[in-house]
């Protein structure tokens, strides 16, 4: 297909840049959809020397990716199966991301169990289930034990105290997934990769009855282009069987979906600890801190509806709250005091069966026009997913791939690496105006970004209107929408203040905040 534009305008040089790279193929390797298994393929692909394209039909981490539960971990509730081996592995990736891969995106967290008489788990088996979960990490975070209900609550100061028995305490991790998101894009991109949001597939090329590209359309421009691969990668995550079916009219469905919510609740004291709420047997209810406030989730029911419609509604809401009310205090749990809510998509195998108790497992398949495909996965595990692809690909002999350009998995660092302390005091070392920031400004950057912070503070000295904050209720500053703009691919309002910034998150998105921030990204358009 020739390329085309039904609605000329400039755009951005480095989005016109990357869709003429596309254009130029074959490549290796051409990924359709940039969340958490496309971005991981892609980067892991371009490691082991490919060339490799990844397209997305909206934001990088736009839909799943981006809705998660902000957890790293290793999986409390899969001891309850006996899934000891999974949790070990789960453990060595968690490690490595927080020590290695993402120390600056990646950070440690308390988490408490609290044991109300009356609950679907004892205490002498929950304080033997946080100790074995502690021994599987090599007590790497500390020993899981168990604490009073006093200290708990200096922690965790909604806790309810009636009919507590006792508090189990054990350690993971949390993250910004949007943020993880993008430097993962970014890495993948720098190590060779051409990467390009807001381009939907609207065909796919075959020759002589195989998959080899697709026919996309920028929905910036309008302008319509092709990418030609030798294997095309269906990494689309709820729309995985939407593109097998642009292959095959036939082919069966190969998952199913369930609707994870989540609400963000604003509190008057500050948590310094998360907790694991046993719901029963299967389910587990999670009350994280998170960007200052309090994140509850997540339900878990089975979704057949358009994907592109999933949202939270008010059942959702009075779920989330009625589970975390058995052991959250009713003043904290107000729904006054709601900032945002939001809701993604889990991609299960195709099956039986409620879907709390459905494997947490990656469904990897072929098409009859030889495209494969891939779904189900979560953040822990991200790396690995990529490497599992690999692998197979080396196996089949899909794409040029010998052994020697595809090493054993390694901790190579995400783009910023640096410890946030350091370069948050790297920040605020410069105190001359117009480079000064409010010491919660510099934290705030440091922990986001790492030392690509330091990119951000320089747009401040050259711009002194962009350090100013966003929304004043909020950390984030003007200058991360510029960078959004010039280095992160963002593209629509909410690509800057849902997913590059936490302006939303934190409710703080108002009718001034975004006309401002439309303005600022008007250059993509000149």
């Amino acid at each position: 297909m020739t390329t085309r534009n039904t609605t000329p305008q400039p755009v951005h040089p480095a989005r016109e840049h990357a869709r003429s790279e596309l254009t130029r193929g074959p490549f290796d390797l051409l990924v359709i959809g940039g969340g958490i298994l496309g971005t991981s393929v892609a980067w892991q692909a371009t490691q082991a020397g490919l060339r490799v394209a990844m397209v997305d039909a909206g934001d990088f981490a736009g839909a799943t990716s981006s809705a998660s539960s902000k957890l790293v971990h290793g999986g409390l509730r899969y001891l309850q199966t006996g899934n000891v081996r999974l949790v070990a592995e789960n453990h060595r990736e968690r490690r490595a991301l927080s020590s290695d891969v993402a120390p600056h995106l990646v950070n440690p967290m308390p988490f408490l169990v609290p044991v109300y008489k009356g609950g679907p788990h004892g205490a002498a088996k929950t304080a033997a289930g946080v100790f074995l979960y502690s021994a599987l990490s090599a007590f790497g975070d500390g020993l899981g034990r168990v604490v009073s209900p006093e200290r708990a609550r200096r922690l965790a100061p909604g806790l309810r105290t009636a009919d507590l028995k006792t508090v189990a305490t054990y350690h993971d991790h949390q993250m910004n997934d949007s943020r993880v998101a993008i430097m993962t894009v970014r890495a993948a991109v720098e190590a060779g990769a051409v990467a390009l949001n807001h381009a939907p597939v609207v065909g796919l090329r075959t020759t002589h009855g195989r998959v080899c590209g697709a026919d996309l359309r920028d929905t910036v421009t309008g302008a319509e282009f092709g990418v030609n691969a030798q294997l095309v990668l269906n990494a689309t995550g709820p729309w995985v069987d939407h593109l097998r079916r642009m292959e095959d009219p036939a082919a069966a469905p190969s998952v199913r979906m369930s609707k994870g919510a989540h609400v963000v609740l604003k509190t008057d004291q500050p948590w310094r600890a998360a907790l694991t709420i046993p719901l029963d047997t299967h389910r587990v209810s999670f009350a994280i801190p998170w960007e200052g406030h309090l994140l509850l989730g997540t339900t878990d029911e089975e979704y057949t509806r358009d994907p592109a419609d999933v949202g939270v509604l008010q059942r959702d809401i009075d779920q989330i709250l009625g589970e975390a009310g058995t052991a959250i205090s009713d003043d904290v749990l107000d729904p006054a005091q709601i900032r945002y809510a939001f809701a993604g998509l889990r991609v299960l195998p195709a099956g039986g069966g409620s879907t709390s108790a459905a494997k947490r497992e990656t469904v990897v398949t072929r098409g009859r026009g030889g495209m494969l495909s891939i779904a189900g996965g979560k953040w822990t595990t991200y790396r690995h997913i990529g490497r599992l692809v690999l692998d197979r690909l080396r196996k089949e002999r899909s794409v040029p791939l010998s052994e020697d350009m595809a090493p054993p998995l390694r901790t190579v660092p995400l783009p910023g690496l640096g410890q946030p302390e350091a370069v948050a005091h790297r920040l605020l070392a410069d105190r001359q105006p117009p480079a000064r920031l409010d010491p919660l400004v510099a934290r705030h950057l440091a922990s986001h970004y790492g030392n690509v912070a330091l990119d951000i503070a320089e747009l401040v000295r050259a711009d002194p209107a962009l350090g100013e904050r966003v929304h004043p209720d909020g950390p984030d500053i003007w200058a991360q929408v510029v960078y959004a703009r010039e280095h992160e691919w963002a593209v629509t309002v909410d690509d800057v203040l849902r997913r590059r910034t936490t302006v939303t998150v934190r409710g703080l998105d108002t009718g001034e905040v975004r006309d401002r921030t439309a303005a600022l990204l008007e250059p993509l358009a000149r």
